[in-house]
């Protein structure tokens, strides 16, 4: 668990505690005729604000620490992606699925984001459906697809294109 939720769980508990601790304040009051009935209300209300402005932010911080725990889990997705690649310098995208455990279009999507943020270089081949790791030296040079032969071609940032056969190459 992350601090902004753990921090989240704590200001709602102690919000409610809160509520809890003023609610039973004003009953005990009223209960000795301490406290007039109008008092009790102006009392709920003061103990109201403290209250939702814990819960508020309590519950804020529990949305947000949601959130930075899936971005966490897909940066970890996307390292072991890396690693997987990197030290086996190929893999089949269904197998790649499988340690991931995620379905191919999120490895495809993967892969893309990796290569956009330029922490990833290789090709892909898309007939076979073989991702491929390779120095980024030597696919800038790169003039000819290593599948087919073809002419490759420039299809986005950092991805150039074989023509023919439509392997796709990474540049870092």
């Amino acid at each position: 668990m992350n601090s902004s939720r753990t921090i989240g769980v704590v200001l709602v508990v102690a919000g409610l505690g809160l509520a809890v601790i003023a609610g039973l304040w004003i009953a005990s009051q009223i209960s000795t005729d301490a406290m007039s009935s109008g008092g009790a209300l102006v009392a709920a209300g003061l103990a109201f604000i403290p209250v939702v402005l814990l819960e508020g932010f309590g519950l804020y911080l529990l949305q947000q620490g949601g959130s930075e725990q899936a971005q966490q889990s897909t940066m970890r997705q996307q390292r072991q992606l890396l690693d997987i690649v990197s030290t086996r310098g190929q893999i089949s995208l269904s197998q790649l699925a499988l340690e991931l455990q995620a379905n191919i279009d999120d490895v495809k999507s993967m892969i893309y984001q990796l290569v956009g943020l330029q922490v990833f270089s290789g090709y892909i081949n898309w007939n076979e459906n073989m991702l491929y790791s390779s120095d980024a030296s030597q696919l800038r040079q790169l003039t000819q697809c290593k599948n087919c032969g073809g002419e490759i071609t420039l299809a986005g940032k950092g991805v150039v294109q074989c023509k023919y056969c439509g392997t796709e190459y990474f540049l870092s």
